[in-house]
C-alpha cells in the first residue's frame, strides 16, 4: 500500500497544472490560483486512501479526488467573502487578490468542474458519487448557514455547535473516505463505517481549527489568528467558556461577542484570556482528543489489514498535530 507522501507526490502532479479551460481567462485565472494554493490536501488524500484502503487503484479514485478538493476550495473562496477573511493559507484570498463579483463567478463554476470529474466514471458507480456529493455539498452549506446564524446569537449550545461542525467540515471528510470506497466497490457495510470514522475526524479537526484560531502560530496556521473572535464566532471553545465561567466572566465574555471594535487587538487578547482562566482550553483539548480516539475505535471495525489500518490511523494522527 502507498504511504501518505505518495498520495501527496501523485495530487501534486494533479493540482500543479491548470485544471480549467484557457478562456475567459477572468474567469479561471482565481480557480487556478486557489487550487494551487496547496492546503494539506487531506480530502482528495483520504480519497484515495478510501479506496486502496479496499484493493482498488489509487489512479482510478483520481477524478473523485479532484471533485473532492475543487468543491473545497469552492467553499473556501465563498467563505473568505462571507467573513471577509483577508488571508488564505498565508496569501491574499480570492475577493481581495481580485474583486468580489470575481470571487463569487469564480467559485460557481468550480462547483460544476467538480461535477465534471465525476461524470467520468461509469454510469452505476457515477450516481452513487454524485448523490453522495450532492448531498454532502446541501449539508455543507446548511452547516455554512448555521455558523453565520449562530453569529447573531446570544447563546448556542454545544449540541447545536457540534451539529453545525458535523456539516461544515465533517461530513465533507467522510464523503471524501466514501467515494474512494465507492471507487473500489467496498461494501455498503465498509463504506458506513469508513464514513462515520470521517465524521469523528472531521469534528474533532474543527474543534482542533477553533483552538488554533485562537492560539494558533500564525506563521503556520495560514488564516488570520483570532478571525474567529473578531467575528464574534460561537466556537467550541467559546461555548466552553461560558459554560465554565464565573458570572463576572460569562458578562465579559457576552460583552466582548456583542462589540466589533475598529481595532480588535485588545478584544483577542482578553477573551484569549478568559478562555484560559474559566479552563476552556483544556476542555477543547480533552474534547479534540475524545472524537480523534473516537474515530480511531471506528477504524478497527473495519474488515481490512492491520497494515492498512496502521496507515489511515498514521494519516489521522499526524492531521491532529500528534506524534506517530
Amino acid at each position: 500500500m502507498d504511504s501518505v507522501s505518495t498520495y501527496h507526490q501523485i495530487l501534486q502532479t494533479h493540482f500543479s497544472a491548470s485544471l480549467t479551460p484557457n478562456s475567459p481567462k477572468s474567469l479561471y485565472e482565481p480557480v487556478d490560483y486557489i487550487m494551487q494554493l496547496g492546503g494539506k490536501r487531506m480530502r482528495p488524500v483520504l480519497a484515495l486512501l478510501g479506496c486502496e484502503l479496499f484493493g482498488g487503484n489509487t489512479d482510478d479514485a483520481i477524478h473523485a479526488a479532484k471533485a473532492i478538493e475543487i468543491f473545497h476550495n469552492f467553499s473556501l473562496v465563498h467563505d473568505d467573502i462571507m467573513d471577509d477573511a483577508p488571508l488564505r493559507r498565508g496569501h491574499e484570498t480570492v475577493h481581495e487578490k481580485w474583486n468580489m463579483v470575481t470571487a463569487i463567478l469564480s467559485g460557481d463554476v468550480m462547483v460544476f468542474l467538480a461535477y465534471e470529474n465525476l461524470l467520468k466514471y461509469p454510469t452505476n458507480q457515477a450516481k452513487m458519487l454524485i448523490e453522495l456529493f450532492t448531498n454532502t455539498g446541501r449539508e455543507v452549506c446548511e452547516g455554512q448557514q448555521w455558523d453565520m446564524d449562530f453569529e447573531k446569537m446570544e447563546q448556542v449550545s454545544l449540541t447545536d455547535y457540534l451539529n453545525m461542525i458535523r456539516c461544515k467540515t465533517a461530513v465533507l471528510l467522510g464523503a471524501s473516505l466514501q467515494m474512494g470506497a465507492i471507487v473500489a466497490a467496498a461494501s455498503e457495510e465498509s463504506q458506513k463505517y469508513l464514513y462515520d470514522f470521517g465524521i469523528e475526524l472531521g469534528l474533532a479537526f474543527q474543534i482542533l481549527d477553533d483552538y488554533l484560531d485562537a492560539f494558533g502560530d500564525p506563521a503556520t496556521f495560514g488564516k488570520q489568528v483570532g478571525g474567529d473572535i473578531i467575528a464574534n464566532k460561537k466556537t467550541y471553545i467559546f461555548i466552553k467558556a461560558l459554560a465554565l465561567a464565573n458570572v463576572e466572566q460569562a458578562q465579559q465574555l457576552t460583552h466582548l461577542f456583542a462589540i466589533e471594535p475598529a481595532d480588535p487587538t485588545d478584544k483577542i487578547n482578553t477573551v484569549k484570556q478568559l478562555f484560559t482562566e474559566t479552563g476552556a482550553v483544556i476542555e477543547t483539548r480533552k474534547a479534540i482528543e475524545q472524537h480523534t480516539q473516537n474515530a480511531l475505535s471506528l477504524l478497527q471495525k473495519l474488515d481490512i489489514d492491520q497494515e492498512k489500518k496502521q496507515l489511515l490511523e498514521a494519516f489521522s494522527l499526524q492531521l491532529m498535530g500528534r506524534e506517530v
